[in-house]
């Protein structure tokens, strides 16, 4: 073979050999893009995640703020309005049938100080009720009640029955259900003591007097 010959057939053999591996190359090329096709989706999938996100914080539709406008008034509604106490147990109902604890809530505000002014009965309502939150005291309406030695108008463990004056007794429910359920806040604000002015106990000395009303003086 000449040495023309042999050039050529090694320029041919060099030729078939770069197509080959620009083949190849183009083959490695494509798969290439074939996995770059595959992960395309999944950045799209997380612009439309951030989309969607943008999209919750975005203002609500008028209508969906006055659905919500609308039940706010609703339930603002289902609560009495009043300037003054006085007004507020006008307004409210007397619960007819009674809970065990709302009970005993109510027989303190009766025989314990029914001949006080409204505000003065919020207060001894409210001082039940600051005892039944303490860990001082036992942690219910009855047990604070008829706690030995802390009301005098308990007899035994047992809060009288006879209820003489039924006006004073529906006015008592009243008071009991709007201290129970925070309907107006009290004077005697988180008093856990109290006693009448008459009286001057030796324990009024290490407690912080918070209001007097009547004849009433509560403390903390």
């Amino acid at each position: 073979m000449g040495t023309k010959t042999k050039f050529g057939f090694a320029a041919c053999v060099a030729a078939g050999l770069i197509a080959s591996a620009g083949f190849s190359y183009a083959g490695a090329q494509a798969q290439q893009g074939e996995t770059e096709i595959l992960i395309a989706p999944q950045a799209d999938a997380a612009d439309e995640t951030v989309f969607l996100s943008e999209e919750v914080v975005q203002p609500l539709p008028e209508e969906a703020e006055a659905d919500i406008a609308a039940n706010t008034e609703t339930d603002d509604a289902n609560v009495p309005a009043a300037d003054s106490l006085r007004e507020l147990i006008a307004q409210v109902d007397a619960p007819q049938t009674l809970s065990r604890q709302l009970e005993c809530l109510a027989g303190a505000i009766y025989f314990e100080s029914r001949g006080e002014p409204i505000e003065g009965q919020l207060a001894v309502a409210q001082v039940v009720i600051n005892r039944a939150d303490s860990t001082v005291f036992p942690s219910d309406y009855c047990g604070v009640v008829t706690q030995r030695a802390q009301f005098s108008f308990v007899k035994n463990g047992h809060i009288p029955t006879r209820r003489s004056n039924a006006a004073a007794w529906e006015r008592a429910r009243k008071i009991a259900r709007i201290a129970h359920e925070g309907l107006w806040e009290s004077e005697a604000r988180d008093s856990l003591y109290f006693h009448a002015n008459y009286v001057k106990p030796r324990w009024a000395r290490t407690k912080q007097a918070r209001a007097t009303i009547k004849t009433h003086i509560f403390y903390r």
